[in-house]
């Protein structure tokens, strides 16, 4: 018995190292392996409870030592022969497993676009996975679903200087990063099957937190937008925020395009990691905007105001875009034609200038 389990092991280790170079093959094999499991399993079961039985009349005296060895014996050899006989009934499935392995092994060429379909990079800017279990051709790989995160910083530009990050002279505070930014797109490509060019639709949501500088406060009062300074307390924290739901369209440009052949056709191998260029607009509308303030005063260590505004924030955005982005590392500026914040807010810089990096990417 112990040759026969030693011969199944070592099948059973081939059988599974090959399977995971090639994972799609050997349906025959994993259910042969998973039938003598279960037999081995199940038998070892009843073997256990009968020995079980046998110590347990041992330790009460009702056989002796000399009894007790040799019914663990018989039941030991009762099993050993019952496992060999089902396993010897399922020769014939060993038999056709192994050919169809063999078979596999020999005449299925490798096919190398399932290579690599589920990756995980990991990338200066963040990380990029790919979850593509049902893709098999390169031109399965020219089109996917993407979900995004981006980490943002905004600032807030004038008329007359559109393009200012971080003016000095802004009366909102300069936050590196403030705001964050969630995305599921669609992406195919533009073209023939070697076109660098590639077109994204998707939907967006984006929040924006702006905080005016120190020992300030957004107001709200006669219906008009302001940043005055605060006198209930001592302040902790103040912001702003701004939450937006957006319709972005991008065109991706490949810089330097990889190709591959597939079936006599050349396609470009969009599972690479290439240098890209992207460019594109958006529109969106905001959600809702509330004021948020923390202080302490004289009363309590700890008040907290929340305030919906209702005055001073445009309810439509539309911008334009424009990134670079390299395998798990991309990096975008995107400018605001339309002002965050309309005429009855007293505000001299109105215009959202933003730079972002995705952190995730995930794609489907």
């Amino acid at each position: 018995m112990k040759t026969k389990i030693a011969l199944m092991t070592a099948l059973m280790a081939f059988s599974y190292t090959f399977a995971q170079e090639n994972p799609h093959a050997n349906p025959s094999m994993k259910s042969y392996s998973r039938k003598i499991d279960s037999i081995v399993v199940s038998e070892k079961i009843k073997m256990n409870k009968e020995l079980d039985d046998v110590d347990k009349n041992f330790n009460n005296n009702k056989i002796n030592i000399d009894e007790k060895q040799k019914q663990r014996a018989e039941i030991a050899s009762k099993y050993e022969q019952s496992i060999n006989e089902k396993v010897d009934s399922q020769k014939s499935e060993l038999e056709e497993a192994t050919r169809e392995m063999v078979k596999d092994a020999v005449l299925k060429p490798n096919d190398s676009s399932r290579r690599g379909k589920n990756q995980i990079i990991f990338g200066l800017g963040g990380i990029k996975s790919r979850m593509d279990t049902e893709k098999k051709t390169p031109k399965d790989f020219l089109s996917s679903w993407e979900y995004s995160v981006a980490l943002v910083g905004t600032s807030y530009a004038s008329k007359d200087n559109p393009f200012k990050f971080y003016d000095k002279s802004s009366d909102i505070k300069n936050v590196v990063f403030n705001s964050s930014s969630f995305a599921i797109r669609y992406e195919n490509q533009l073209g023939g099957f070697k076109s660098p060019v590639f077109y994204r639709l998707g939907v967006a949501y984006r929040w924006d937190q702006v905080k005016p500088k120190y020992g300030q406060v957004f107001t709200q009062d006669n219906n008009t937008l302001a940043i005055k300074d605060f006198t209930k307390g001592n302040l902790k924290e103040t912001h702003l925020d701004n939450h937006y739901i957006f319709v972005p369209v991008d065109f991706r440009f490949v810089l330097n395009p990889k190709y591959i052949d597939y079936d006599g056709v050349k396609y470009l191998d969009n599972r690479k990691s290439q240098f890209s260029i992207i460019a594109g607009i958006y529109g969106g509308v905001r959600v809702t905007s509330n004021i948020y303030n923390k202080y302490s005063n004289e009363f309590s260590n700890r008040i907290v105001e929340r305030e919906r505004l209702t005055h001073g924030v445009n309810d439509f955005v539309v911008g334009g875009k424009l990134g670079i982005g390299y395998a798990g590392f991309n990096i975008y500026v995107q400018k605001d034609f339309t002002p965050t914040f309309n005429n009855n807010a007293n505000l001299t810089h109105k215009y959202g200038l933003q730079i972002g990096i995705e952190l995730l990417n995930v794609n489907f």
